[in-house]
């Protein structure tokens, strides 16, 4: 029984080290979330900080109608860089894991 304690102990230890090694890894880990087929992009890291705003410049021209476009392009592509950062985090979890699932409610820090 003891035997087993430690080993899970163990277990528990090695766990963390790679959480950490991988919450570290995401600091540096960029997405691109992409809108208008490539007209907006944004580069994001998967703990979610813009690092680059791309906007083509057709989509500049000063019409009154474009700026609403423009807003609506750049929100879809921040929601598709979150949504890359997000499934991205996720898989270097599960490889940080083992695949092993946390108990319910626990949540890793981010």
């Amino acid at each position: 029984m003891r035997g087993n304690l430690q080993g899970l102990l163990a277990q528990a230890q090695k766990m963390q080290k790679n959480v950490e090694r991988i919450q570290a890894e995401l600091g540096n880990l960029e997405v691109v979330g992409e809108s208008g087929a490539g007209l907006v992009k944004i580069t994001m890291t998967c703990k979610h900080e813009a690092r680059k705003v791309e906007i083509d410049a057709s989509l500049l021209s000063g019409e009154p109608d474009d700026k609403e476009m423009l807003e609506d392009l750049v929100a879809a592509a921040l929601n598709d860089a979150s949504h890359k950062a997000e499934a991205a985090a996720q898989a270097k979890m599960r490889e940080a894991t083992a695949g092993m699932p946390l108990p319910p409610g626990m949540k890793l820090p981010f």
